[in-house]
């Protein structure tokens, strides 16, 4: 992952073996909230925004298998440039802050 809020580099202070999906998931919960969208847990994605779009945030493999058959639902994948269908670049989100 490249920039990342302060609050990112305090996870590397205060955890001891910081999970990068942790830090996927809270890079963008941070992101929507900070440009006032909200933010609530899914069943069967990571987050659920503006009651409206399921998002299932991982790697540049994740697949849409959680989330398949949801309408509005969208793969944020890290450690990829360019979209493709439903499936968005983790980076543009730092757009959000």
């Amino acid at each position: 992952m490249g920039q990342v809020p302060l609050v990112f580099n305090m996870f590397h202070s205060l955890c001891s073996g910081v999970n990068v999906g942790t830090l996927r998931d809270s890079f963008i919960a941070s992101s929507l909230e900070n440009a006032q969208h909200t933010i609530t847990a899914s069943k069967r994605g990571d987050f659920i925004v503006d009651s409206l779009y399921t998002l299932e945030v991982g790697g540049k493999n994740k697949g849409f298998k959680q989330i398949k058959d949801m309408p509005n639902s969208f793969v944020v994948a890290d450690d990829i440039e360019v979209g493709f269908g439903a499936k968005i670049p983790f980076w543009l989100f730092g757009f959000l802050y």
